[in-house]
């Protein structure tokens, strides 16, 4: 009996080992760009505490930057909220997606809900069974929330040392870390490809001219794809 949950015991380890090392690279771009925000933040004017608390109690990167580039043009505090609302609304469907994911429990999913982002629901997704799409919702949603908010902290204490951030390119990253995570997912299912390809199109058709964060809530239009039948000839 013992033999085998110490086997078990190991195998769960060497999950976890696995998703953590296939989640670091969404940690360290997290991290990066966490850093370009905070960075953003204190240099534009406003006092480190906003984007740290920001960023503890809103969590969502997108949001974050557009609700800080409104206040540094000028708008109020109803603006710059009513722009990270509506950019977070997306999240509501990516909840959707993740609900039978993140466990019993009214706290559980309380706290599952701060960490649904879009990258924490591609991980999860990616994986191939219920027990390892847990467990990786979990891992890489905390990790990555700690990761972002050290990276925001950092950045705002070193304010204008890092100079113009836009200059490092980071706003590649992330798009980066999620085209490789849903990759796997889009060779695997054909109903997925019809609703991606559609959206992804109709979201960098208009991206040179909405606001940061708005393509991707354009880009759901394609899941009215999604139960539609494949016509054979």
């Amino acid at each position: 009996m013992r033999t085998a949950e110490r086997t078990q015991s190991g195998a769960d380890g060497s999950r976890h080992r696995d998703l953590i090392r296939d989640a670091s690279l969404v940690w360290v771009a997290s991290g990066v760009v966490g850093v370009s925000f905070g960075a953003i933040a204190v240099t534009g004017g406003l006092p480190v505490w906003v984007p740290v608390v920001m960023s503890l109690t809103v969590y969502a990167g997108s949001a974050q930057f557009s609700a800080v580039g409104v206040l540094l043009a000028g708008g109020g505090p109803l603006a710059a909220a009513a722009t990270g609302l509506l950019l977070n609304t997306r999240t509501a469907a990516f909840g959707l997606a993740v609900a039978d994911v993140l466990g019993p429990g009214r706290l559980t999913r309380l706290a599952g809900a701060h960490l649904v982002t879009d990258e924490t629901v591609a991980f999860a997704l990616a994986q191939a069974d219920p027990a390892r799409r847990r467990a990786a919702f979990w891992v890489s949603g905390i990790g990555l929330f700690a990761v972002w908010n050290l990276g925001v902290l950092a950045g705002a204490l070193a304010g204008d040392a890092l100079g113009d951030t836009a200059r490092y390119g980071l706003d590649a990253a992330f798009p980066a870390v999620l085209v490789a995570l849903v990759l796997p997912t889009l060779r695997a299912d054909a109903r997925i490809r019809r609703c991606a390809v559609p959206g992804a199109a109709l979201a960098l058709a208009l991206t040179p001219a909405v606001p940061a964060g708005v393509p991707v809530l354009v880009a759901l239009a394609g899941l009215a794809l999604y139960g539609r039948k494949e016509v054979r000839a």
